[in-house]
């Protein structure tokens, strides 16, 4: 029994996705040189011990935007940008 069109190219589908899968790509941080992840429980630990505690707020999209590109060259990232820039506007 011949095969449909159809049926060939969803085999030939699922012979690049197994491939894919096995060879690692399309999976960031699952290399060999991948560091292992903090889960989010010791993560949250850890921020405790620091005296860190979440705080969400809303801001305009131009505003995240600029945050998110000077937070790009900052050494401690958004955090460290955000602790900076407020700590900065509270002090004068």
């Amino acid at each position: 029994m011949a095969m449909k069109k159809t049926d060939l190219e969803k085999n030939k589908a699922l012979k690049l996705n197994n491939a894919m899968k096995q060879a690692g790509a399309g999976r960031p941080g699952k290399g060999a040189a991948a560091e292992p992840k903090i889960h989010r429980r010791e993560q949250r630990k850890l921020d405790q011990a620091q005296g860190l505690v979440p705080f969400a707020c809303k801001l305009n999209n131009e505003l995240v935007e600029e945050l998110k590109t000077r937070a790009a060259a900052h050494p401690d990232g958004m955090n460290g940008l955000l602790d900076e820039v407020i700590r900065r506007g509270l002090a004068g």
